[in-house]
């Protein structure tokens, strides 16, 4: 075999998503791509706000000295001391520079975390439904994945965490607003989470880090405000990125924010910053971190999703769907109305819809939806899931 068996074994079991992509373009060639509605990949369909441009434009016409030559692996000092001054502003937390790394994208945030604190055999517990990916970087950095479910609807477990907690657990890792349910963790439940670790800390005499990962954050409706996570854990990280608030997943630009009140704080900083180098990152990448200097605040227009989501969920409903209607986020995890949830999903695919079966995000019996697309896309595939809820007697 030419490549390693484990990597053979991750690819078999991460193809749900790779998959119905790859379903996806085998039926447009065949059907016509305004035929296919493909539901099934969070890739946004928005474009970046004008002031990406604008900005992209003057550093062009414009660069600064030495745009383009090495930086610290954590960063340029203006672009952190900035992120720092916007996260400050929103969450009330006296962030510096000296908290930031950039990042390539929050999934190298993620390995750039866990690289740092994992030693071998380190637990890193996780709450399903969950992205898929989580596996593979636990156990890249000789972790331990253990997966608690949720309770209804999608909020967290506190009971199954606690049991599953012990000496080795090291890491508690949750995203909210979550893929692929929408859910927003509210602050009472987080609350209750930080005294939990806490109280675990204290028990097991050892450090509990509670690592939020957030690429959604910026996504939600509904009026709500982002529940942050430092008022309530001490060791509190959280990764971000710019991919979905603007528009910008193939740019592959985020940030590691460390919580001033880490223990350790500075060993957490310096450790951050030499494996984002080791691993091969070395750093964000240089143009992006210049342009986010000036696009603080600056966000995609969160109102075309939010309508997106209402047609959705109000059609689906109708139709006989059950669902947790999302708060943030672009996805939706209606119950399959059968156990076997990839049966369902290709009884949709018969009517040209592509989504995910639940089983790839560790909850079986449901199944995700991603409307991040065009509308007429949405639209066009009413008619389908429609016939798909009469034939197994939804509506």
């Amino acid at each position: 075999m030419p490549i390693a068996k484990k990597i053979k074994h991750y690819m078999e079991s991460a193809s749900w998503i790779r998959g119905m992509f790859e379903e996806g373009i085998r039926l447009k060639q065949q059907y016509g791509e305004d035929n296919i509605f493909d539901l099934s990949l969070g890739n946004p369909v928005m474009e970046p706000p004008p002031a990406f441009y604008a900005t992209l434009r003057q550093l062009l016409e414009n660069p600064p000295p030495g745009m383009h030559r090495y930086m610290p692996n954590a960063g340029y000092a203006e672009t952190r001391a900035t992120v720092a001054a916007q996260l400050a502003k929103e969450t009330g937390v006296a962030f510096t520079a000296e908290h930031m790394v950039m990042c390539v994208g929050a999934a190298a945030g993620i390995n750039v975390v866990l690289k740092t604190l994992l030693d071998p055999g380190d637990e890193v517990i996780f709450f399903a439904p969950y992205f898929v990916e989580y596996h593979f970087y636990i156990d890249y950095h000789g972790g331990v994945a253990k997966v608690v479910p949720t309770a209804a609807p999608f909020d967290l477990d506190l009971e199954a965490l606690e049991a599953a907690l012990t000496p080795r657990s090291k890491v508690v890792l949750m995203n909210s607003p979550n893929n692929p349910t929408g859910v927003i963790y509210p602050a009472p439940t987080l609350k209750q989470l930080g005294e939990l670790l806490q109280r675990k800390e204290r028990q097991f005499n050892t450090q509990i880090y509670l690592l939020s990962d957030e690429p959604y954050k910026k996504l939600i409706y509904g009026g709500l405000t982002y529940p942050e996570v430092y008022p309530h854990h001490a060791n509190a990280i959280a990764v971000t990125s710019h991919a979905k608030d603007l528009a910008l997943p193939a740019e592959r630009i985020g940030y590691i924010a460390i919580s001033p009140e880490c223990a350790d704080l500075e060993d957490l900083i310096s450790g951050m910053s030499f494996t984002t180098r080791t691993l091969g990152f070395v750093n964000a990448p240089a143009l992006m971190q210049r342009a986010l200097v000036h696009l603080q605040g600056v966000t995609i227009d969160m109102g075309q999703y939010e309508r997106k989501r209402n047609f959705l969920c109000d059609n689906l409903t109708a139709m006989g769907y059950q669902l947790v209607k999302p708060q943030g986020a672009f996805y939706i995890f209606p119950k399959s109305p059968i156990d076997d949830d990839v049966a369902f999903v290709q009884a949709l695919q018969t009517k040209h819809i592509l989504t995910v079966p639940g089983r790839g995000f560790g909850t079986p019996g449901h199944f995700r939806i991603a409307y991040c697309v065009e509308d007429r896309t949405i639209e066009r595939a009413m008619d389908g899931f429609g016939a798909v809820a009469r034939a197994f007697g939804m509506a």
